[in-house]
């Protein structure tokens, strides 16, 4: 059985092309996807092609991936962090 620590977390650190690292909350990552993905509708990736509402593609991509491809030489990556408090 998987341990319920595996599904908590404190945020998210997400490296984007160009940019220092940003750590970002859920909502606050959940909005950053949904702004690249407004820009990438013509060119949406298939598996997120079947939801027809952009806060749907953007929730699945947060659950389902760890990296949007910008186009070329740019890159948006994610990765769930857990703070451990002392």
């Amino acid at each position: 059985m998987p341990d319920s620590l595996m599904y908590q977390s404190d945020g998210f650190v997400v490296l984007e092309s160009n940019q220092p690292e940003q750590f970002l909350t859920e909502a606050e990552l959940l909005h950053k996807l949904k702004a690249c993905l407004s820009q990438l509708q013509e060119e949406l990736p298939r598996d997120l092609q079947k939801f027809t509402t952009l806060e749907d593609q953007a929730k699945s991509l947060m659950e389902t991936s760890c990296e949007l491809d910008l186009g070329p030489g740019a890159f948006l990556q994610w990765y769930v962090v857990r703070l451990e408090k002392s």
